[in-house]
């Protein structure tokens, strides 16, 4: 049995007694703590804290580890809910292009974007893609995050899609973060099917859908529902065609217009709604009456150039927010969390605690963990993020750019 005592915490942040779903609009600005405080884990689960004044007992477990870190404060490690971090090659030549003026579109036009992706990977083998992918999952780790959603889309074809999909699969058996894997077969029509959209939708749903169901390989089916992407009555075809395998829905929406992708969602009961750049009071208000959680992705939208989701008018409006970092190589290179912090509190204009809650408790039900993952509370992983020695919790986005994290903990363990 593994058990460990973190001592002498100079302060344990998003601390429950009973654990939340999710927390929406001012409770967001609020992050529960205890100063001065322990925390005990046996078997990579939470089993108590509280203030050191109150520890008993707890150090005369046999075979007891005891960490001293004082001065050093702890929160729950990251939930990032939309990454695309299984791929075959970077593309820094796009970066060019868009430094000398050329749009997302206008590159995805000339042969760029998810399409050179889609070349580049079912050229990869599936050992290449898992090797390169792993080097990602080690990255993120070591900048705090203990969960990962990842995305396929980025094969297009069905040998492609179930190539990701095993690939996230193996890096879910091979590493200790939690993993959930999404099926977005839907992230746009190949070449090959450029003049055929009907022929594309057929494909993904008789013969990517059976063989992802088949293989157990998704927990959600996602949709890239956009102007010059899928519209709504596709979007309709396909996540009704997921639903018949069990398959989740969660779609990209309203990154570049505004044209019903958020109602449709919640029409189909979706998890999330991701990106939604662009937001009407319309969308709020259903948002409101709905469960579906919107993600907003600032570093998408700081690499793009592209307007950031006003989720500081959505959380004023009562809403849940998460934050996540779309990692990938074509509009988001990076899975950089403290980053991503920053840019929520400089460009969406959250406070720091309300940035934190939506890339903890709120990141995790985006990926339905609420449960176990996501704030500190008994019963649920270990998995932590010990800081340096800072004096408040906002030093994180504050100081972009530097690294506050001392070390990550996944399931009890220092990664």
């Amino acid at each position: 049995m593994s058990k460990t005592l973190i001592k002498n915490i100079k302060t344990l942040y998003l601390t429950e007694s009973e654990p939340l779903n999710k927390v929406a609009g001012k409770d967001m600005a609020t992050l529960p703590l205890i100063e001065n405080a322990y925390l005990a884990i046996e078997n990579g689960i939470i089993v108590d804290f509280g203030q050191m004044t109150d520890l008993h007992g707890i150090t005369d477990w046999n075979e007891l580890t005891v960490m001293d870190i004082e001065g050093q404060s702890i929160l729950p490690a990251w939930c990032d809910s939309h990454t695309h971090l299984v791929f075959a090659r970077t593309r820094e030549s796009e970066f060019r292009d868009r430094i000398k003026g050329l749009s997302y579109e206008e590159i995805a036009k000339k042969g760029g974007g998810i399409l050179n992706s889609a070349v580049r990977l079912n050229e990869a083998s599936e050992d290449e893609l898992y090797n390169s992918a792993l080097q990602r999952i080690h990255e993120i780790a070591q900048t705090g995050t203990g969960a990962v959603e990842i995305k396929s889309g980025y094969g297009l074809t069905v040998a492609g899609e179930l190539k990701m999909l095993r690939v996230i699969r193996r890096l879910k058996e091979s590493t200790p973060l939690t993993i959930k894997a999404t099926f977005l077969g839907a992230h746009a029509f190949p070449k090959e099917y450029r003049n055929n959209h009907d022929g594309y939708i057929k494909l993904i749903i008789n013969e990517m859908l059976p063989a992802v169901a088949a293989e157990n390989l998704a927990d959600y089916i996602d949709v890239f529902c956009e102007k010059g992407y899928f519209s709504l009555k596709q979007t309709d075809a396909l996540l009704n065609a997921g639903a018949q395998y069990g398959l989740k829905p969660k779609i990209h929406v309203n990154q570049f217009t505004n044209s019903g992708g958020v109602q449709k969602g919640i029409e189909h009961g979706a998890i999330t709604v991701d990106h939604l750049e662009e937001m009407g009071d319309a969308e709020i208000e259903a948002l409101l009456k709905s469960d579906t959680l919107p993600v907003s992705l600032p570093s998408c939208s700081f690499f793009l150039n592209l307007p950031y989701t006003p989720v500081r008018k959505m959380i004023d409006s009562g809403l849940a927010i998460a934050l996540a970092t779309d990692y990938n190589p074509g509009s988001t290179p990076s899975g950089n969390i403290p980053f991503l912090l920053s840019l929520a509190c400089i460009k969406q204009r959250l406070l720091p605690e309300e940035a934190i809650n939506a890339v903890t408790r709120n990141g995790a039900a985006a990926m339905e963990i609420q449960d176990t993952h996501g704030s500190i509370a008994v019963g649920k992983k270990a998995n932590l993020i010990i800081t340096k020695n800072i004096d408040d919790v906002a030093v994180l986005p504050y100081s972009f750019g530097s690294n506050n994290i001392d070390q990550t903990l996944i399931n009890g363990e220092v990664y």
